[in-house]
C-alpha cells in the first residue's frame, strides 16, 4: 500500500496540490452577492406568498437553507387544495395517490428522491431523509413507504372527497363501452393535470439547494414515474452556476434531462431565462419542431447572482409562464416567455 504522507509529499515536490475535502474546510462560494437570499416556487401569485414565506422567514434569518426549501415545499404537499401535489393530489387510474419528490444540496451535490410513495403526505420530506441519512438516492413504491414509517411518518389516505370526486368523473367517461355511467345531467370534458411544484433557493453564504415535488400526471399507469423524482430531469442544482426546476410533461423531460439541460446552459454563460426558454427550444426540436408538439412544459431557474427565469413550450397572452420569488426586495412575480402559442 503506498503511504499517503510520502505520497503528498511527491504532490508537493512536483507542485501538484489535492482539493481539501470535508464541509468545514469548503471555501465560501463566491455567489454571495448582493441580490441574496432569493426562494422561488413554480407558481404565481396565488400560491405564490403563502408557498415561499416558512421558507423567506428561514432565509431571512440565516436558518437552514435545507429547512427553507422543505418548508415551503411543504405548504401544498399538505394544502388538499392543491390537486397536483401532496395530499388530495389526483390518483391513478385505480384511484391510489401515489407520490414523487426529489431535493439536491448544491454544496455537496447530495440529493434524494422518493417515487410512488403511498400515504405519506410530505414527500420531500421524505426524500430529505433519504438524502440525509443513506448512502442511496432513490427508494420507490413499498420501500419508501417503509423508509418513512421506520422515520415516523404517519401512514394516511391521501384522497380527498374532492379528489375521489373526480377520480370517479374521469372513470366514469373514460368509455362509452364500459359499465360506468356518468350522471345524466353531468357535462365533464376533463383535462388531464400534470401540475407539480418546484422550489428553489439561495443563500447569504451563496449555497444553493431545491426540492420538486408532485402527484404526477393524474390517472397514471400505477407506478408511473415521471420527472420530479429524477436527479436532472425534474430537478438539478449545481452550487457554482444555478438551479433549474421543471414541471408539465415529464416524459419529456426525462428524455431531454430538461433541468440539468437547463443548468449547463448557464454554465457557459446563458441568463436564468434564456436557459429556461433553451430547454423548451430543446424539447420542441427532440419532437420534430413546434408542429408536432401538444404537450406542455415549463422550467423555473435561479442562477448564482440570484437572478429567475420562466420559460414554457404553450402559452399566450394574459396566460403566461409565471414564477414567484421573494428577496430582500420582497415578494414579486415574474411572468415568463412562451415558444408556442396556445
Amino acid at each position: 500500500m503506498i503511504d499517503r504522507r510520502n505520497f503528498l509529499r511527491t504532490l508537493s515536490a512536483l507542485g501538484i496540490s489535492l482539493p481539501v475535502m470535508g464541509r468545514g474546510s469548503m471555501k465560501p462560494n463566491p455567489a454571495a452577492r448582493k441580490n441574496n437570499p432569493v426562494i422561488l416556487c413554480s407558481r404565481g401569485a396565488d400560491w405564490g406568498g403563502k408557498v415561499l414565506k416558512p421558507g423567506w422567514d428561514i432565509l431571512a434569518k440565516k436558518g437552514s437553507l435545507l429547512d427553507a426549501v422543505e418548508k415551503s415545499a411543504n405548504v401544498t404537499e399538505l394544502d388538499p387544495k392543491d390537486t397536483s401535489v401532496g395530499y388530495g393530489g389526483l390518483p391513478n387510474e385505480r384511484g391510489v395517490v401515489q407520490l414523487d419528490a426529489s431535493i439536491m444540496y448544491g454544496p455537496t451535490h447530495n440529493c434524494g428522491s422518493v417515487a410512488a410513495l403511498e400515504g405519506i403526505k410530505t414527500p420531500c420530506s421524505v426524500a430529505r431523509l433519504v438524502m440525509e441519512r443513506t448512502d442511496h438516492i432513490h427508494i420507490v413504491g413499498k420501500g419508501a413507504q417503509e423508509f418513512a414509517i421506520a422515520h415516523g411518518f404517519k401512514v394516511e389516505n391521501l384522497l380527498t372527497e374532492e379528489s375521489r370526486k373526480l377520480w370517479l368523473q374521469w372513470k366514469e367517461n373514460l368509455s362509452d363501452d364500459d359499465d360506468w355511467f356518468p350522471p345524466k345531467d353531468g357535462n365533464y370534458q376533463m383535462e388531464r393535470t400534470s401540475g407539480t411544484i418546484n422550489v428553489l433557493a439561495l443563500d447569504t453564504n451563496g449555497d444553493m439547494a431545491g426540492i420538486t415535488t408532485t402527484s404526477g400526471l393524474s390517472w397514471k399507469i400505477p407506478g408511473r414515474i415521471g420527472d420530479s423524482p429524477i436527479i436532472g430531469a425534474g430537478l438539478y442544482v449545481d452550487n457554482e452556476v444555478g438551479a433549474v426546476g421543471a414541471t408539465g410533461r415529464g416524459e419529456e423531460l426525462l428524455r431531454s434531462c430538461g433541468s440539468f439541460y437547463g443548468v449547463e446552459q448557464m454554465r457557459v454563460g446563458k441568463s436564468p431565462q434564456e436557459a429556461c426558454e433553451a430547454v423548451c427550444q430543446r424539447i420542441i426540436d427532440i419532437n420534430g419542431g413546434k408542429d408536432k408538439v401538444d404537450f406542455d412544459d415549463k422550467m423555473v431557474a435561479l442562477n448564482k447572482d440570484g437572478e429567475v427565469g420562466c420559460a414554457s413550450i404553450l402559452g399566450s397572452k394574459g396566460n403566461e409562464p409565471e414564477v414567484a420569488y421573494w428577496s430582500k426586495n420582497g415578494f414579486k412575480v415574474l411572468k415568463g416567455t412562451y415558444l408556442i402559442k396556445s
